[in-house]
């Protein structure tokens, strides 16, 4: 009895099956083989996490802008006659308090975009490359120091232009200021903190393929953003354009300019401007 003989859909529709087994294939591979650097350190994670509690500094805004929550956690039982097995607490603190993540509905910007909150943006979009861009020295000679387009340009000229999908991250050293007064800076005109020049947002996310940007201040504009025009630059238009922030970052120091890996998803709250967050960098060693 002859071979049956297949039509040209079904040999094209085999060869596709083919295909697509092997690139599943590969793909658990790929997978396999970042769990085993992880494992045996070939993969370095690294927390750019700050530690959450009461003293953590929140934003301050000036009357008659209403106030956001300072992070507290309040006992429910410890082991005792409230609950003899177990510890649990409640907590409470504003979206944009600690390490947090600033979502495009955060902005009047970026309110009418779709997929906007914590709760509905793909999740795809919270990992992506990092880019590392060191002013730490600038900010420490000029606590007013904005990160220009220039200063951009010649970091890519030294490591390359800005990956897809990334997230710029700017190493300022501003979290070694593990005090709240030095570390929010503020005086009769407001907080002297670093932050992005408003010609170097619109590059940023209009020109540049990003998820967003990251910084170690408690917000991501600078402390006297609101002179600038437009006003705070970074949340208008890097929400305006449908993109990102991470504010309070640290450990900055500890990732190169390019090749590491940033993992940064809120929590998934319905119709939230932001969260507390853990992000994490992957690292090769």
């Amino acid at each position: 009895m002859s071979e049956p003989t297949l039509t040209a859909a079904q040999t094209q529709s085999a060869s596709a099956a083919k295909s697509t087994g092997a690139a599943a294939s590969a793909s658990a591979e790929t997978l396999a083989q970042l769990a085993g650097a992880i494992v045996d350190g070939r993969i370095r994670v690294v927390d750019l996490t700050v530690p959450l509690e009461s003293a953590t500094p929140t934003i301050q805004l000036p009357p008659p802008f209403a106030p956001s929550k300072a992070f507290s956690l309040d006992e429910i039982s410890r082991y005792d006659e409230r609950g003899p097995a177990w510890y649990w607490n409640n907590i409470s603190c504003g979206e944009h308090t600690g390490t947090h993540f600033d979502a495009p509905i955060h902005w009047v910007t970026g309110r009418d975009y779709a997929n906007n909150a914590t709760h509905n943006i793909p999740v795809d979009r919270f990992i992506g490359p990092a880019c590392v861009i060191d002013v730490a020295a600038q900010a420490k000679a000029d606590p007013d120091f904005l990160l220009t387009r220039e200063v951009v340009e010649e970091w890519e000229r030294r490591n390359g232009r800005i990956s897809a999908h990334a997230w710029v991250l700017i190493r300022t050293d501003w979290s070694h200021r593990t005090e709240a007064k030095d570390f929010l800076n503020a005086g009769p005109d407001g907080s002297h903190t670093p932050g992005f020049h408003p010609q170097c947002v619109p590059f940023l996310a209009k020109e540049r393929d990003i998820l967003g940007v990251g910084v170690e201040t408690v917000g991501t504009d600078a402390g006297q953003a609101y002179r600038f025009d437009p006003m705070f630059p970074c949340h208008t238009i890097m929400h305006g354009s449908n993109r990102f922030g991470l504010a309070s970052l640290t450990n900055l120091d500890k990732l190169p300019p390019t090749g590491a890996i940033v993992i940064a998803p809120p929590l998934k709250i319905v119709n939230g401007s932001g969260s507390p967050l853990r992000v994490l960098a992957l690292v090769p060693v």
